[in-house]
């Protein structure tokens, strides 16, 4: 098994995965014929198994004191970044509120956020799988440089939304979002779609389809697709993003060229 400490988060090739292979995966398409969905069971969520399975295709969606289960569904829903519109009503809202945006100034915050259940018991996805032990093999990647967040705060410095998922070469891997008010995870997710362009990220994987991702834009990509163009995606380099490694942006500039700006 490969050093995962000497993985570089932005350059990850498939010969690397090959070299952190604790566990053979089974090829999706060979196993789940019928696109079920689920591909394997059991495992870890070591942060090597974790960056293995998802530059494979894989993704971890379990209920706490269930065994481990490895999905890579049909079809895959996906976003391309330069595709992305905010609608009018979004851009008039940013260009109005004195909130703004980070990278990776408050994962531990966004992601314990992302596990509550929502206040009008209408998910922004199926957030009762984010655990302890899920949030705590998060936390890890974040701490390795795979994780990240995007935060929104209020005019007051209060966290009222934000997202989480994983980045590998020029691909985003999104996790989950959260809001505590009307459209901040709209904002962070039109903030990740400029901090993706900016970085070369070519695609985002929102891997289930559900009413608020679609209305986002997301469309849904055939599995075969997805897995065809994922060892060009995860060989790809992209810039890194780390905390501090960004200035904090306001909404109101989500609409200009190139809004995030590096710290350096």
């Amino acid at each position: 098994m490969g050093d995962f400490s000497n993985i570089n988060s932005t350059h990850i090739t498939p010969e690397t995965l090959r070299s952190l292979g604790r566990y053979d995966f089974p090829n999706p398409e060979s196993i789940d014929p019928d696109g079920i969905g689920i591909v394997a069971m059991g495992g870890d969520l070591a942060p090597e198994t974790l960056i293995s399975a998802y530059a494979q295709g894989l993704f971890p969606w379990f209920n706490e004191d269930e065994p481990i289960a490895w999905w890579c569904p049909e079809p895959r829903c996906v976003m391309v970044p330069s595709d992305y519109q905010p609608s009018k009503s979004l851009r008039r809202q940013a260009k109005n509120e004195r909130w703004k945006l980070t990278l990776n100034e408050a994962f531990d915050k966004v992601i314990h956020a992302c596990s509550l259940p929502r206040s009008n018991g209408l998910p922004e996805g199926e957030h009762n799988w984010i655990h302890d032990e899920m949030i705590e093999a998060y936390t890890e990647l974040h701490a390795h440089g795979f994780a990240h967040s995007i935060e929104v705060w209020d005019g007051a410095g209060q966290l009222i939304g934000g997202l989480y998922g994983l980045k590998i070469g020029n691909i985003y891997f999104g996790e989950s979002m959260f809001h505590r008010a009307s459209n901040a995870s709209k904002l962070a997710f039109w903030g990740l779609m400029r901090l993706c362009e900016q970085s070369n990220v070519a695609l985002v994987d929102c891997q289930l389809p559900n009413e608020h991702l679609m209305s986002l834009g997301a469309t849904t990509m055939p599995r075969a697709q997805f897995l065809t163009q994922l060892n060009s995606l995860i060989s790809g380099r992209s810039s890194r993003w780390q905390p501090h490694s960004h200035k904090p942006l306001a909404v109101a500039m989500l609409s200009t060229s190139e809004p995030w700006q590096s710290q350096t």
